[in-house]
């Protein structure tokens, strides 16, 4: 009933002012009181699961874009994120909300599912499942081909309203956090909910293999090579992933070029809710 709720809904256009955007690999916590997060979100998700874990006492809501890579790890991680915020309340459960994957060919989406489920009923702690719109409950067929209905969502931090959304700026650093994830990154915390602030950083990584290679490849084949399912893609995703090769091949080694002083690049909204970077010297 709940996946039928949330498929029947357009997605909504969430606009950067108060966002925090959260790319494939990464999470994010934050509470109701944070003055500059009001809105936790990721999209591009097609194999892919976005899953929101919120505890109903503190308010604390963690938003995380999961590929399979170490699900068991991952959740481990955001469980533990969460309650580092809920210790003091004493009342409330954890609710857990997924969403995302459909009936792709080599079965991605349903490994992706029942790895995520085994890994939040292995927690010590009683997770209540609240949301369940993934794989066949998020699959649409179109000409004998499948896509996912939703492919993003947002949690409003101080409702926890969650509803399908697009997303129209993916920053600050996309590219260098892409290159990070297409160079096979661990899941990252990116934000300091403290300090309101986002860590992006510092991130370390060999040169890209045969980087020259895939640059000179054509849509079609990067879609097939580079996509764990091509028909499903979003218009964007070739020209995503050739914007974070070329960031690749202009920074093989980013300790030089983008992190010489071994510090993290930190953002924090300016009054308009926008992010703006911080100079490292300030902190």
């Amino acid at each position: 009933e709940k996946a039928k709720l949330l498929r029947s809904q357009p997605a909504q256009i969430v606009e950067p002012k108060g966002l925090l955007y959260v790319q494939q690999r990464e999470f994010a916590v934050t509470t109701p009181e944070d003055g500059s997060v009001s809105i936790l979100g990721s999209d591009d998700a097609t194999t892919c699961h976005i899953v929101v874990l919120r505890h109903t006492g503190s308010g604390a809501t963690c938003l995380t874009h999961c590929d399979g890579s170490d699900t068991e790890a991952e959740v481990s991680l955001i469980v533990s994120s969460v309650k580092a915020f809920s210790d003091s309340t004493g009342y409330g459960r954890l609710e857990v909300h997924l969403v995302g994957g459909f009936n792709d060919d080599r079965q991605l989406s349903q490994k992706l599912t029942n790895q995520l489920l085994r890994a939040f009923d292995l927690q010590p702690d009683d997770v209540h499942l609240v949301t369940f719109c993934v794989t066949e409950l998020n699959d649409r067929e179109e000409k004998d081909i499948h896509f996912p209905i939703i492919y993003g969502i947002a949690v409003n931090v101080k409702t926890a309203e969650i509803f399908p959304a697009t997303f129209p700026e993916k920053g600050p650093d996309e590219n260098l956090r892409s290159a990070h994830i297409l160079t096979g990154a661990t899941l990252t915390n990116i934000y300091d909910a403290k300090m309101e602030q986002l860590h992006i950083g510092p991130y370390f990584w060999r040169p890209f293999p045969h980087v020259d290679f895939w640059l000179e490849q054509d849509d079609k084949q990067i879609l097939q090579n580079l996509s764990t399912s091509p028909l499903a893609e979003p218009p964007h995703f070739v020209s995503h992933i050739r914007s974070t090769l070329t960031f690749l091949k202009e920074h093989p080694f980013p300790s030089r070029s983008l992190f010489p002083d071994r510090k993290p690049r930190i953002y924090k909204k300016n009054a308009e809710g926008l992010w703006e970077q911080v100079c490292s010297d300030k902190i």
